[in-house]
């Protein structure tokens, strides 16, 4: 089939700007009522009761937060760059908006006599545009800690600009394996790959051949990587309050704070949206609504579009409610020497399966006998390969180690593991010191009177 064939002439301009404020409205009442609908969830998850006296079940709760930060006044610190400061959030707030452009929420419609479809464009390499724009947005996040003349704001701004680019490089290679199996990066073209349903024998099941089974090791590292990307617990690191206040966001107040919030659940609703459309079907029903017509329809792909985007984002909020955050270079550590790697290797093994089927790799009893081969090499790795090193080898590994000096260059710093600190733990109980002309450091000795005390 002629990929060209599908490509519909180009819409007039006022449908254009339909399309343009019907997505701009949806996204700000979307918004709106994901606000509303995570703090009625994680309530829900906290035996608490959450928003209910402004309006119908406390719907205009948000809708009032978001008039307050409007309305509230928006000051500038002093010694601030004022152009970089005001910049910063319009930046990160278009390019929350810019990335819905090539998404596509229906099939195609007759809207007011225009054939056309429920997207605002339909590029080519739409997946590489929304990563472009996905990138520009951290520059809205770095320029903000920069410009706000604020430690807090500057390391928050450094830790959002590393965990980001690190976790877009898992994102990026975890579709590669998409590409592969779409034979290209247009989305309209991608979800229209996963229409097709399971043969079996000849028999058509009906199902969707969904990326998310297909590719189920690519659709895990994805979602780790989005809720990595979008900074929402348990990696909501840039913005930690027991470490750096609100980090980047930690000078901002008024509407130039409101252009971050809104990015932000903007983006999780972007992601998600990225999820449903390489992974997910997309717009179309799933089994068994595919199997009637009017369900499977057009005009119903918006409906289904966005449920399966709730239900990530209920991932979001359950992720929210239940697990700690991360410590950073745990968070770091997962990113790069563990998901870098397993989407490599996964890339590698699609590649291999997709040419395997072109040159008739597997129809023979060679391909057998290699992955029964592979399959025990792999259980015998894992059952003896390892262990950890036991009691006496640890104790003789910690009797080299030298001891740590916690308040060198005058900060004191958290022993490492495996780190002992001698000399500072005989101090802080009033036992005797070998060196009694070894100066202590202030805070030290304060504890140590304070222990004798």
């Amino acid at each position: 089939m002629n990929p060209l064939e599908n490509i519909l002439p180009p819409d007039p301009w006022w449908i254009v700007l339909i399309k343009v404020v019907g997505l701009f409205v949806l996204l700000l009442v979307w918004t709106i009522f994901n606000v509303w609908y995570e703090r009625r969830v994680v309530a829900k998850m906290q035996h608490r009761l959450g928003p209910i006296m402004n309006g119908p079940f406390g719907l205009g709760q948000a809708l009032a937060d978001g008039a307050k930060l409007i309305f509230k006044e928006d000051f500038r610190p002093t010694k601030t760059d004022r152009w970089v400061f005001n910049l910063a959030p319009v930046l990160t707030g278009v390019a929350a908006f810019t990335a819905w452009a090539v998404m596509p929420l229906g099939g195609e419609v007759n809207m007011f006599g225009v054939q056309t479809r429920l997207q605002l464009t339909d590029l080519p390499v739409g997946m590489l545009f929304i990563l472009a724009i996905a990138s520009i947005g951290i520059y809205g996040i770095v320029l903000a800690g920069w410009a706000s003349n604020s430690t807090y704001s500057l390391l928050g701004s450094v830790r959002s600009a590393a965990q980001m680019i690190s976790y877009e490089a898992v994102m990026g290679l975890s579709i590669v394996g998409v590409f592969m199996f779409a034979g290209s990066m247009s989305t309209s073209t991608i979800v229209d790959s996963q229409a097709k349903s399971f043969t079996i024998g000849g028999f058509d099941t009906g199902l969707p051949q969904w990326n998310a089974l297909l590719l189920m090791p690519a659709f895990v590292l994805y979602v780790i990587s989005m809720v990595g990307e979008t900074n929402r617990a348990p990696f909501d690191l840039p913005e930690c309050e027991s470490e750096l206040v609100s980090g980047y966001l930690t000078e901002y107040s008024g509407f130039r704070y409101a252009m971050y919030f809104l990015a932000e659940y903007i983006n999780m609703a972007t992601v998600s949206g990225v999820a449903t459309t390489l992974f997910l079907g997309g717009y179309h029903a799933p089994w068994p609504f595919n199997q009637v017509e009017f369900l499977d329809s057009a005009w119903m792909g918006p409906v289904w579009f966005i449920l399966k985007v709730q239900l990530l984002f209920t991932f979001f909020v359950w992720l929210r409610g239940t697990l700690p955050r991360f410590r950073y270079d745990q968070f770091m550590k997962l990113g790069w020497k563990w998901l870098i790697e397993i989407a490599l290797a996964w890339i590698v093994a699609v590649a291999l399966l997709k040419v395997g089927q072109r040159e008739g790799w597997f129809s023979g009893p060679v391909f057998f006998i290699v992955l029964g081969v592979i399959i025990v090499g792999l259980i015998a790795l894992i059952l003896w390969g390892g262990g950890t090193p036991d009691e006496a080898t640890l104790a003789d590994a910690s009797s080299t180690i030298e001891p740590f000096d916690a308040f060198a260059g005058g900060y004191p710093v958290p022993p490492m593991p495996g780190q002992t600190l001698p000399e500072l733990a005989g101090v802080l109980k009033g036992a005797p010191v070998d060196e009694p002309d070894t100066p202590r450091p202030a805070a030290v000795t304060d504890a140590a009177k304070g222990d004798e005390l």
